[in-house]
C-alpha cells in the first residue's frame, strides 16, 4: 500500500478553498480503524461544504466527504478486522473529522457499520447517506404513522438522493406515493420508481394558509421552508410528517394549527448522530427491502476528479438521484 494518497481538502484563510492534494496517513485523524476507501458520494451537504454556501467544515485543513465505503486494512477495534467491508455515514465527517473524499480514512470503529453481505461497496454508496436517511425517514413515518392503504404519502424534493430512495422504499412497502418535483422532465423516471402521481413543487413553495385541504396520510420532506409548512398544513388528521432536509431553506413559516386541530406529528430525522442501534436497523432493512435494480437506475458513477466541478450542480437541483464517487478514478 502506498504511503501517499489523493484527497479533496478544504482550507480556509480569508476565504474557503478546495483542491486535490496528496496526503499521508499521518495527515489523518487518530482512530483505531484504517480503511482503504473505494467509494464516496456527492450529497447536498457535500455541495454546501465544497462551495462554502454553508459553514459545514469546522476545522481546516479538512478532507471533505460526508460518507464512504471501503475495506478495513488495519484495526485495533474488537469489532473489525482487516478485510471487513464497512460504511461510514456522518458522525462529523466533513465537519470536524476527515471525511470520505480520500483514498484512505482512519476513524474510531465506534462510527463504522459492517456492511451486510448482500450490499457491495459500490451499492453502499449508491445508497449512501441519502439512502440511509431515506430509510430513517421511512422508519420515522412507520413508527407511529400511516400504514399502506391509509392514504397517499407525499415525498418532496423527489428527484434528489433522499427523495428517489424514499419513493422506491415506500412504493415497495405498498404505500401510494406522490412525488413533488420542479423537474417535469423527471416525471417518467419517478413513476418508474413507484410514484403514482406527480405534484409540481411550485404548488408548495410559496406561503400558504395555516390549514389547507387534507391530502396526505404522511410526508417525507427533504426541502424545508414553505414547502414543509404547506405539507404540514395539508396533512390529514393523525398524519406524520418527517423532516430531514433544507433544500429550500432552514426556516419553518408555519403555525401550530395542524398540530392542535389535526393531531399532526412532525418527526425530525437526523442521520449524522443517529444512535448505532438505529443505524444497524436501517442498513439491515436496506439490505432486505431496497430493490437493487431500482437502486442501479437511480444512481450514476462520478469520477473523483469531477467532484469539485459538479458540486454547484447538486445545489442547483441539476443532479438526479445518487452520484457515486469512484475514488480510483
Amino acid at each position: 500500500m502506498s504511503d501517499s494518497f489523493k484527497a479533496l481538502v478544504a482550507r480556509k484563510e480569508e476565504t474557503l478553498s478546495c483542491s486535490y492534494e496528496t496526503l499521508t496517513l499521518d495527515d489523518l485523524d487518530a482512530g483505531d480503524v484504517t480503511v482503504a476507501v473505494d467509494y464516496s458520494t456527492l450529497n447536498f451537504k457535500d455541495g454546501l461544504a465544497i462551495t462554502g454556501a454553508a459553514p459545514i467544515a469546522q476545522k481546516h485543513p479538512l478532507v471533505l466527504g460526508i460518507d464512504y465505503s471501503g475495506t478495513v486494512t488495519e484495526s485495533a477495534h474488537a469489532n473489525f478486522a482487516p478485510g471487513d467491508r464497512v460504511v461510514m455515514n456522518g458522525y462529523g465527517a466533513s465537519e470536524y473529522l476527515h471525511g470520505g473524499y480520500a483514498e484512505r480514512a482512519r476513524v474510531s470503529g465506534e462510527f463504522l457499520v459492517k456492511l451486510p453481505e448482500s450490499i457491495s461497496n459500490a451499492q453502499a454508496m449508491a445508497i449512501g447517506t441519502a439512502g440511509y436517511t431515506a430509510m430513517l425517514s421511512v422508519m420515522g413515518l412507520q413508527a407511529n404513522g400511516p400504514a399502506p392503504g391509509d392514504g397517499p404519502i407525499l415525498v418532496t424534493g423527489a428527484a434528489g438522493g433522499v427523495g428517489t430512495v424514499a419513493i422506491t422504499l415506500l412504493a415497495d412497502l405498498g404505500y401510494e406515493v406522490v412525488a413533488s418535483t420542479g423537474r417535469a422532465n423527471e416525471s417518467d423516471f419517478l413513476m418508474s420508481l413507484g410514484a403514482t402521481g406527480i405534484l409540481d413543487r411550485a404548488e408548495l413553495s410559496e406561503r400558504g394558509k395555516p390549514l389547507q385541504k387534507e391530502l396526505w396520510a404522511g410526508v417525507v420532506d427533504c426541502v424545508g421552508s414553505h414547502t414543509l409548512a404547506n405539507a404540514i398544513a395539508q396533512t390529514r388528521y393523525d398524519g406524520v410528517v418527517t423532516a430531514c432536509g433544507l433544500a429550500q431553506g432552514a426556516d419553518l413559516p408555519a403555525t401550530v394549527m395542524p398540530f392542535i386541530l389535526r393531531n399532526v406529528r412532525l418527526q425530525g430525522v437526523d442521520s449524522v448522530q443517529a444512535p448505532m442501534a438505529r443505524r444497524l436497523v436501517a442498513w439491515e432493512r436496506l439490505a432486505k427491502e431496497l430493490d437493487i435494480n431500482k437502486l442501479e437506475a437511480l444512481s450514476f458513477d462520478l469520477h473523483f476528479s469531477e467532484v469539485l466541478s459538479r458540486a454547484p450542480d447538486i445545489l442547483a437541483g441539476k443532479i438526479r438521484g445518487r452520484a457515486v464517487v469512484d475514488l480510483s478514478r
